[in-house]
């Protein structure tokens, strides 16, 4: 089975324009049901509805998180799914299976005061201070995701319009830059990323101390070094400050719409999320505050 992995491998890839990650998610997960097929002597084109269905519960009483679940029940409905459309199976198996239910948590907001702080930590003293104060600037002055900003090259930047176009799965989206991120930008980019990048031609808008292109794993650490520096006890990932752009911009009165355009979202309902945010912290200032609450 594994030229027809391969092939759907290349169809997420190429058709889909996935991720990376959403790539091995899926291939992982279907791998994973294909082994569990292989012991009951079934390929992955002979599975049936009821076997679909009890993978699942034996995810769930493996004591797999319903999150897992529905992902790994999701990825073998895009598998099927592809299956169908190529004509190797009649139906899809996993189609009228259900998932289990997953409530939704709000995500991980810093206030302003938190925000100001977060931003303030990279010292503007050596290369690195300046490289990494840009580059928080720019990931909260957008809201893009961290895939997103260290494939960014040099030229999807635009100082004197102070905007930044920002590519992600075959669409393209162009979003402002508040003028405190243009200006360390423009610092960063005028005279300290020239003395970091080895070629010349380098692309990559953002590099690491070599000059290459910085990694995901090198901003997660700097992310990780800044939030205890700065000695917030919230958890801080590259995504909490994306939520947090999300967040500020719907308390200080932007549409929805609009929040959804700059976030890439391809569906306004992961964009609502941010209204149950806000609706939240009202109702805990009302409980706190109201004299008969």
């Amino acid at each position: 089975m594994s030229e027809l992995l391969d092939a759907y491998e290349a169809y997420l890839k190429t058709e889909k324009k996935a991720s990376g990650n959403t790539v091995s998610s899926y291939l992982r997960d279907v791998r994973q049901f294909e082994a569990e097929m292989q012991m009951q002597d079934t390929t992955l084109l002979q599975v049936t509805a009821k076997q679909v269905d009890h993978y699942v519960r034996v995810l769930t009483g493996r004591g797999k998180s319903a999150a897992t679940v529905t992902r790994s029940l999701a990825s073998l409905k895009s598998f099927y799914n592809y299956l169908v459309q190529r004509g190797l199976m009649d139906q899809n198996p996993a189609k009228g299976v259900a998932p289990a239910k997953v409530e939704r948590k709000l995500p991980q907001i810093l206030t302003g005061k938190e925000v100001e702080l977060f931003l303030e930590q990279p010292q503007c003293t050596d290369l690195k201070g300046y490289r990494d104060r840009a580059m928080l600037e720019l990931l909260y002055a957008t809201g893009i995701r961290v895939s997103e900003l260290i494939s960014l090259d040099l030229d999807d930047l635009n100082l004197p319009g102070s905007v930044l176009r920002c590519t992600s799965k075959g669409r393209e989206r162009i979003i402002p830059l508040y003028q405190t991120a243009v200006r360390a930008l423009h610092k960063y980019v005028m005279e300290v990323r020239p003395q970091l990048v080895e070629e010349a031609d380098e692309p990559a808008l953002f590099v690491n101390m070599s000059g290459e292109r910085m990694s995901r794993q090198g901003f997660w650490k700097l992310i990780k070094f800044y939030q205890e520096k700065a000695g917030i006890e919230k958890e801080i990932t590259p995504h909490t400050l994306r939520h947090s752009f999300a967040a500020h911009l719907l308390e200080n009165g932007a549409d929805l719409r609009s929040i959804q355009e700059m976030l890439g979202h391809a569906d306004i309902s992961s964009t609502q999320i941010y209204s149950r945010l806000l609706n939240q912290r009202i109702k805990d200032v009302y409980q706190r505050a109201h004299p008969r609450a």
